[in-house]
């Protein structure tokens, strides 16, 4: 039920048009809150926005601080397979072997020849040890209340291995 007020108009006339006073909304309404964030609004008049020209492409999604870390993770732990690429790998073992060879006078003009077998046998044994290393690494880091690893926590963890691996600290 509606109420209105008639109004004179400046010829004397009433308006039946203009609600009562009662009744006006001058005043915003409460509503419920939705979280502190606000609905986000649409840009444009409204419709179909695929005509528009200046349309943006949908994002990319992005996923918090951490939790592609956490998915690598268990991604890398869950496989066997090898973490560094073969043939980059065979590169350098030929490169380091070779600086070796012509540092000492030996097989100068020849070189080395390497089974496929030895490759893969070295670069297992390289990855196995480099593993083990980042996971004595992560403990040093955590035992300092960080959890990144810095070089300090490779050299403590190679040190407190002790034998081979701590006579090439400098």
């Amino acid at each position: 039920m509606a109420v209105t007020v008639q109004k004179k108009n400046a010829s004397g006339s009433r308006s039946a048009q203009d609600p009562a006073p009662a009744q006006r909304k001058d005043k915003a309404t409460a509503r419920k809150s939705t979280g502190g964030r606000a609905p986000r609004k649409k840009s444009g008049a409204g419709g179909d926005n695929e005509d528009s020209a200046h349309a943006q492409p949908a994002r990319k999604k992005r996923y918090r601080p951490g939790t592609v870390a956490l998915r690598e993770i268990r991604k890398y732990q869950k496989s066997t397979d090898l973490l560094v690429a073969k043939l980059p790998f065979a590169r350098l073992v030929r490169e380091i072997s070779e600086d070796m060879i012509t540092s000492y006078g030996d097989y100068s003009t020849g070189g080395l020849r390497w089974q496929s077998s030895a490759l893969l046998a070295l670069q297992e044994a390289t990855e196995a040890f480099l593993v083990h290393l980042f996971e004595d690494a992560n403990l040093c880091a955590i035992h300092a209340k960080r959890v990144t690893i810095m070089q300090r926590d490779i050299q403590l963890a190679r040190r407190l291995r002790g034998g081979a691996a701590a006579s090439f600290l400098a």
